[in-house]
């Protein structure tokens, strides 16, 4: 039997090989495109550069998840939890939701000046609503029998909630974590284009205005390890909080 992910890196392994002979067999300009061979070659000439600006916007990705996660978790017990909330807040997160991002980015930094804070807020704002969504969707999809015997039972409010609403909830919530694991990446990289001095965006902005296509893809690369790092994680709490509470869990490779 045959490893799951051995298609997808048989796949990986001629996309890369076609890559390589195809930029010079084409003749196409390094200015444009370069081989993945000059991108490992741009990362062993600026590893100490690039991996100190991953460490920043790995920092801000990860405080950015978190936040978001957890507003969202928080947001969505709230809206769960009240008819009249719902119907309050639903209205007003989805006018947000539906408010192109790129456009508020100038009114974040009036707001909130050119720092971390001002990425922070931004990632946290783009990352946010998957959570909402998914978090109270689930919530409100409890099996109403399995209610009804706990309520017979005399079960405690806590105790339905950990023992009931919350299994019933988390294949929707992870769902909604690891859409949000890929948009927080996505905001703190804009964030970095538009404010920052330091972080993989920022070196993104520079190698590109001084003609250094192959450190624009390695710094892409690295992007790229961050949003799947983070996105394992969320699938790795997914299936040990599944198992825990005895929980549906979907294909861990299927995606959000």
């Amino acid at each position: 039997m045959k490893p799951a992910w051995l298609p997808s890196v048989l796949v990986g392994i001629a996309v890369l090989g076609l890559w390589e002979i195809g930029v010079p067999l084409l003749h196409v300009s390094t200015a444009i495109l370069v081989p993945p061979s000059a991108i490992a070659m741009a990362i062993a000439a600026h590893p100490g550069i690039l991996l100190h600006h991953m460490a920043i916007t790995a920092a801000e990705t990860i405080e950015g998840f978190t936040l978001a996660a957890g507003i969202g978790m928080v947001l969505a017990a709230l809206i769960a939890s009240s008819e009249v909330l719902r119907r309050t807040l639903m209205p007003w997160l989805l006018v947000l939701q539906i408010v192109p991002k790129m456009a508020l980015a100038p009114l974040f930094i009036v707001w909130l000046g050119t720092g971390t804070p001002c990425r922070m807020v931004f990632a946290v704002f783009l990352a946010m609503f998957p959570v909402i969504v998914a978090g109270a969707t689930g919530l409100l999809s409890t099996d109403r029998n399995a209610l009804l015997l706990f309520a017979a039972m005399r079960a405690g409010r806590l105790q339905t909630i950990v023992r009931v609403r919350l299994p019933y909830a988390l294949p929707h919530l992870f769902a909604g974590l690891k859409v949000a694991a890929t948009m927080v990446l996505l905001g703190v990289t804009i964030g970095e284009f538009v404010t920052a001095q330091g972080g993989l965006g920022y070196i993104i902005l520079f190698a590109s205005s001084i003609g250094e296509t192959a450190l624009v893809f390695a710094a892409l690369l690295l992007l790229c390890l961050i949003g799947l790092t983070l996105y394992a994680l969320v699938v790795a709490a997914e299936l040990f909080y599944g198992r825990w509470f005895g929980a549906p869990l979907p294909d861990a490779m299927t995606p959000a």
